[in-house]
């Protein structure tokens, strides 16, 4: 779960915000005023699996200074993809978290 706080908060850019006091331990994270992304881990007792490569295909952010996020992903060792939205021009990076989660960063034209 560090892994992941500390990857969605150095690359990614998203906060550590306010978490009611659940049971489990977690982050939520947040930009600007609204969270967007929970980490949590399990309760004991709780089952989940563990033969899923992945749960999710991925999660998309809305961002800016595309050039900055490259720099940021290259100075991590992170490899990503770039893309172009046909019609909108948008551009979008594609990488994955530590736990192997897609992660799309979109960009305005």
């Amino acid at each position: 779960m560090e892994k992941l706080r500390l990857f969605y908060c150095e690359v990614v850019g998203l906060a550590v915000g306010y978490r009611p006091p659940f049971a489990s331990a977690g982050y939520w994270l947040y930009v600007g005023e609204r969270d967007v992304l929970h980490l949590t881990e399990s309760t004991p007792g709780e089952t989940r699996s563990t033969e899923a490569v992945t749960t999710f295909d991925h999660a998309a952010f809305n961002c800016s200074d595309r050039m900055a996020f490259e720099r940021r992903l290259a100075e991590h060792g992170i490899q990503f993809k770039v893309a172009r939205v046909p019609q909108t021009g948008q551009i979008q990076l594609f990488f994955r978290d530590p736990a192997n989660n897609g992660v799309e960063l979109n960009f305005a034209s």
